[in-house]
């Protein structure tokens, strides 16, 4: 997997930052699973079909290492949501306790955390002033302040975009999503003060200019 590299682990999740618009390999026909072929049939644009193929040959690669089986051995199941207990909860891998992971895939980047606990990891482009300007009407009170003692600087949108991966790589953990409100939980905007809801750890993790990204471990 050339285009996969192991990034430096953050707390007790390794991590793995892949580049999804490199030579295609193939259409993950004989590897990727229905539902994934399904998905990546669905995508409008070759581009996008491709990048999402390559994210998830790669995250089975990295399980498939782990479990010690081929990559198109691995199966997925759905756990429980914590809201109302339908089987669209955080992903999981079939009959491996203890093993957990997380796919978020954005641009040309994707960013595979896998832990002993339940983990989430976020990876997204830098967003636009538009953008920064929307998300931050839904942020916790605690962070809506931070951004508003940043005033119009270009670390505004930096400030933004580091609360955002934080936030969404926290929500993958627990289970919910963007289903759970944005403004109910702080993670904080500041390059040096991520917070830590319900015990979790909640870590930066550093990619290339243009993206920022975090990852969420469980309590032990």
């Amino acid at each position: 997997m050339d285009d996969v590299r192991e990034l430096a682990p953050r707390d007790r999740a390794r991590l793995w930052l892949v580049r999804t618009d490199g030579e295609p390999s193939g259409d993950g026909a004989g590897v990727l699973d229905a539902g994934e072929l399904r998905r990546a049939a669905g995508f409008r644009f070759a581009r996008h079909r491709v990048r999402y193929v390559a994210a998830h040959l790669a995250l089975r690669g990295v399980l498939g290492e782990r479990l010690g089986c081929a990559p198109g051995e691995v199966r997925f199941v759905r756990e429980p949501c914590p809201e109302c207990d339908e089987p669209h909860g955080r992903p999981a891998v079939a009959d491996a306790q203890g093993l957990h992971f997380s796919l978020s895939h954005s641009g040309d980047l994707a960013l595979i955390a896998l832990a002993p606990a339940p983990v989430g990891a976020d990876v997204e482009e830098l967003p636009s002033a538009e953008v920064a300007q929307d998300l931050s009407a839904v942020l916790h009170p605690r962070e809506r302040a931070e951004l508003a003692a940043l005033g119009e600087l270009p670390e505004h949108r930096v400030a933004l975009g580091r609360a955002w991966v934080r936030k969404e790589a926290y929500l993958k953990g627990i289970g919910t999503g963007l289903a759970r409100a944005a403004d109910l939980d702080y993670v904080g905007t500041l390059p040096d003060s991520p917070g830590a809801p319900g015990g979790w750890t909640v870590r930066d993790v550093p990619v290339p200019q243009g993206y920022l990204a975090a990852v969420a471990v469980a309590p032990r």
